[in-house]
This record gives structure tokens, sequence and C-alpha cells, in this order.
């Protein structure tokens, strides 16, 4: 979760509040925040949202605070002024880092405290929500060195140089990544791209090589700078725009005038930026009560969601709803039951057991799954269970498989943990991979849930239980994995027919889609060489993998 530190008189300004030691934690709850320590006037806190950039700053916890006192009601209006400041866009940025969104910002005092809020968020929020520069980095630069327009353009990475910070000469793109120990961290953003990203103004002055580093010159942020200019890059506007937005709005609650900047892509794209327009969604009453057992009415229901700093009015039997742009956490009216129960104050409500006493039983694709365990174990197989989080690398490349549809970790902590497993196969591949010194042969398998996209679906995915059965030794065949589903599925009592396809994860001729009554329910083969290469592997590997709930559906 992202820390960071806040000053107690900064923050007390603010809200125009003086916060008591005994207050403290209900007040940081305001803003989903704990304190961790203190050490004088500096409090040190942590922000149990990953999902909420714009609260990872003394401003944002500020701003929900006063919310949660009352001192502040419904969105935060920010006025955007009108201007000239273009932005063009590069095509060529295309599958490098083709997105940006930009904003100035004047009038603001710098002090001390205001740029290190100032670093601190751009490190959290290009690090935290950014996913560690890829899909968000931000650049803060000093706007009153800057000749307009700026281009945001790819260049070739030996024929450009300037001054990155902290640098003592001039550099081409390519020796930053080398020298500079920005570029060394984050050079592999970059790893196989032909030219680099560079945002330079008129008077073909570098801006900054975005997402490594600022050039010296305008990206340099002092106690002296007043008007900024403010870019983030990146792969979706989702990301950018959301980036951007967090961080203006915490410029502009420290009294800076915020100015438009135009961005365009090309002659059929341009937008205006930044956009903080609210989004509309609504809520029922109903649901609310449900869900929190309050007991509320519509106009308290009204109240606490504007203390949570939304706007909110009734209609008919619901309550229809406005959020802030910087928010992309809301996605279901539980978000805001969570935005209203924050403003009541969960300590406020008083635990209870169920009145009811329950009965759980299994269902019965539980007790199915474990029938097939049971006869998986009688093949003398070895049941193993694995993450249900991995990677695209391991779900598809190393499969020889293009990237597919599939669950994708909004702020993963790692990459390697960074998406939902589609399929089981690439798991098995992957233990096998781990145990090459154990001796052979090797059978096992695995009953496990898979993730696939709905979006038909309320939480836009559907679990499935599927079942992967490998065996892996130097005469693995074709032939003996048939044998071993014909004797599953016999004792299951299934007729099936195995029916010649293609796939690239496995060998042409030696792939079957396994189907029932004329529907497919899984697939079988021997797993393709350039795969059992792609993870170092020597012994053959032959498998099938059926979905069980459709096999249930079936018997």
């Amino acid at each position: 979760m992202p820390k960071f530190e806040i000053s107690k008189k900064d923050i007390e300004k603010l809200i125009g509040h003086s916060i008591k030691d005994d207050e403290r934690n209900d007040l940081l709850a305001y803003a989903k925040c704990e304190f961790e320590e203190g050490d004088g006037d500096i409090i040190k806190v942590d922000c149990k949202d990953t999902n909420r950039p714009d609260l990872w700053c003394v401003e944002g916890v500020a701003r929900q605070i006063a919310g949660g006192l009352g001192k502040e009601k419904g969105v935060p209006q920010y006025i955007v002024h009108k201007s000239d400041y273009l932005v063009r866009v590069d095509s060529n940025l295309k599958g490098i880092r083709p997105r940006t969104a930009c904003a100035v910002v004047k009038g603001i005092k710098i002090t001390d405290e205001v740029l290190k809020q100032i670093i601190q968020m751009q490190e959290k929020v290009s690090g935290t929500f950014g996913r560690n520069r890829k899909e968000a980095a931000i650049g803060v630069y000093d706007f009153d060195k800057i000749k307009w327009p700026i281009l945001y353009k790819a260049y070739d990475p030996d024929k450009l140089s300037f001054m990155a910070l902290e640098m003592p000469q001039s550099l081409t793109l390519r020796k930053i990544l080398q020298k500079h120990p920005k570029g060394r961290e984050f050079a592999h953003l970059l790893d196989g791209k032909k030219k680099y990203p560079v945002f330079i103004d008129s008077a073909k002055n570098v801006l900054s090589m975005p997402p490594i580093i600022n050039s010296n010159y305008s990206g340099k942020v002092t106690a002296e700078t007043k008007n900024l200019f403010i870019e983030v890059s990146g792969f979706k506007d989702r990301f950018v725009h959301t980036a951007l937005n967090s961080m203006i709005a915490s410029l502009a609650d420290r009294g800076g005038k915020i100015y438009e900047v135009k961005v365009k892509y090309g002659l059929r794209e341009t937008l205006l930026c930044p956009d903080f327009r609210p989004r509309k969604t609504k809520l029922s009453l109903d649901l609310f009560n449900k869900l929190s057992g309050l007991g509320s009415s519509s106009k308290e229901l009204v109240e606490l969601l504007r203390r949570a700093r939304l706007n909110a009015k009734i209609v008919g039997d619901n309550i229809f709803v406005e959020y802030p742009s910087y928010r992309i956490d809301i996605m279901h009216s539980v978000d805001l039951v969570e935005d209203a129960l924050i403003s009541y104050g969960f300590n406020k409500i008083d635990a209870e057991l169920p009145r009811l006493a329950v009965q759980g039983s299994e269902t019965k694709l539980e007790v199915f799954s474990r029938r097939v365990r049971e006869w998986l174990v009688g093949f003398g197989a070895q049941e193993i269970a694995t993450f249900t989080l991995t990677n695209k690398d391991k779900l598809f490349t190393r499969m020889n498989l293009s990237n597919q549809k599939c669950m994708e970790i909004a702020n993963p902590v790692s990459q390697n943990w960074s998406v939902l497993r589609n399929w089981l196969t690439p798991t098995v591949i992957d233990f096998f991979s781990n145990n090459t010194n154990c001796e052979y042969p090797q059978t096992i398998f695995e009953v496990g849930e898979v993730i696939l996209p709905n979006a038909k679906a309320e939480t836009m995915s559907d679990t499935v239980k599927k079942l992967v059965f490998a065996r892996s030794h130097k005469n693995a065949n074709f032939t003996e994995i048939k044998q071993v589903l014909q004797s599953l599925l016999s004792g299951l009592e299934v007729e099936f027919e195995v029916e010649e396809t293609e796939h690239n994860s496995f060998i042409s001729g030696r792939v079957g889609s396994i189907k029932v009554n004329d529907k497919e329910i899984g697939i079988i083969g021997e797993l393709h060489p350039q795969v059992l290469k792609n993870w170092r592997l020597e012994n053959p590997i032959v498998l099938f993998e059926l979905d069980l709930n459709e096999l249930l559906k079936l018997i």
C-alpha cells in the first residue's frame, strides 16, 4: 500500500482544522489512510487503496477530511482556463509510448514543503498506479523555460542528445539508458524499441525522455519556480488522464490556476486536457440499506455521499451520483456504499452475529471434482496446486501463442503476477520446468479455477473449474495420454471423441479437440518442441485439459 509523509501544520492549514492526537486516526480514515508513526511535525501515513492516486498526497487527504468534517461537500470544482498551448503527438510513437495528457498550472507558491509533496506524489503515482512507470509516468517542468508548441516525438536514440537531471554533460538517448541511474533502472521499458519518446519544445530544447528522466534545463523544479507544465505519458488514456487529473487537482488545491493544453494526434484526434467533467452513476436506497444495515433515508444517504466528495440528488427511488474524473475505482454501486459508510464512520456500526444459523454443503461441482481427483490419483498421478495469478509471458508467449483476452490486474505488485490465468496448461508446464532435476517419468494433475473475460457478467468475468493431466518422460506420446483420457471418461460413463485440430502449443497432427455430444470440452495433445525449448525442457510432455463445469452438465 502507498505510504507517504505529510506535515501536520500543512494539512491543518489546508483543512482549516486543528488535528488532535486522539482524533487523528478517525480523520485519516476519511481518506482511507492509517497513521503509521510521527516525528514532530511529520506524520507518516499508509493509504489502504491502490486505486486512489488522488489520495496519495497531503492535498488529497485534506480534501477527504474536509468532506468528512462537513467543511466542504460534493465533487471539488476546478476551473480550467482556455489557452492556445499545444502538444503535437508523433504517429511514430505507436507501439513505443503513444498516449499523453498535459496541463499547465500557474501562480502556485512552491515552498520546500510543496516541492516535497509534488515530488512525493509524482513518484507514488508513477510507481504504484503507473505500474512502475510502465502505464503512467509523470513529468513536471518549469513552464517559463518552454517555447510553445511542444512536440512529443519518436527519435533515433543515437542522433539526439540532451543533459539529463543530475548529469554533468550531454548524452545521447541510448547513453542515458546506460549511464544515468534512472536510465539503468527503467531501461527495460524501452527494450527492443528502435526509437525513443521525447518531449521537445519549438526552440529544440529537450524537456524529457519519458518514462526515464527529465532534462536539466526545463525539467528541474525548484522553490523559485512559479508556473508548471505537467505531462503524463503511457499507453492507455485511462491511466494517463487519471494520473494527470490527480496531480492537477492537488496543485489546484494549493491555489494553482489551471490552463488547458490541446493534445493533437495527427489530423483525426484532438483532446483538451485536463478534463474534470464528473462521471455519472446511480445508487438505490434499498441496496445501501441492505448492505449497510443502517436504515437511512434518501436525504441522509445524499448527505453521506456529498461528504464523501460526490454529488448526489434524489430521483425517484434512486440516488443519482456524480464522482470526480480522477476516480477510476468506482465500478459498481457497492463502491458508492463503501464511500457513504466511510463518511458515516465504520466505527459507529455495531457488529452483529447472523440471526439465522446456516448449514453449508458441497456443491455438485465440488463433489464431482473430488471424484475426478480420486480417479487420477488411482492412475499414479500427483496432484499439484498452483497460483491463479501469472503473467502474459507464461500464459501466451512461452506457449507459442499471441496475446489473448484475459483478466488483467489494474495495479499488480509485480509484473510476474499481473494477469489471471485463462487456462491451466501453462501452470503445469511451469511446474515441470521447476522440477527438471527430479526423477522421470513425472505424472501430475491439477483441478483448479481459471478466469475468463465476460463483459455481460456483473464481475466482467466467469470463473470456470478445469482439470489438466500431464505426463513427461523421454518416450511420452499421444497414444498413452489418450489412454488415460479414455480410462477417466469411461469411468465417468461419458462417451467422447477426439477430433483433429490445430493449436500452436502442440505438435500438428498430435493434437485434438475433446468433444462430448458435439460440444468441445477440452484439448489433448503432445507439446510442441518450441514450447519445450521456451521452458528449457528436454523431455516430451503430453497432456489433456478438460472443462469440468461443462463435463458435469453432460453427465
